[in-house]
């Protein structure tokens, strides 16, 4: 289970990825895009080209924990919009809101 701290370091993706992706391309995503350890313990947040899921990996020193929520209806309504950054690091409050 993928439980989020105050203490976790969070990183939000800011262009969408493709959702076809698994953990590997996400992964992939992580070590190009963000420049971030995809093994360091970090939790990162991908969403969709449509905004309307959501996928978060994270390792937790044995392998890679992979969630994704789908909205039933409707989109995720704030998303940061890409401003020369990858990435954006996230507090566990902002991503609880988020979810």
């Amino acid at each position: 289970m993928i439980q989020i701290t105050p203490q976790m370091r969070i990183l939000l993706a800011v262009e969408p990825v493709d959702f076809r992706k698994g953990i590997d391309g996400l992964a992939a995503v992580c070590r190009q895009a963000l420049v971030a350890d995809p093994m360091s313990g970090a939790l990162f947040v991908f969403r969709s080209r449509r905004g309307t899921a959501l996928k978060m990996i994270v390792y937790d020193g044995q392998g890679y924990w992979l969630a994704q929520k789908r909205l039933s209806t409707g989109r995720f309504n704030w998303w940061p919009s890409a401003s020369g950054k990858a990435g954006l690091e996230l507090d566990a409050h902002q991503v609880h809101l988020l979810l």
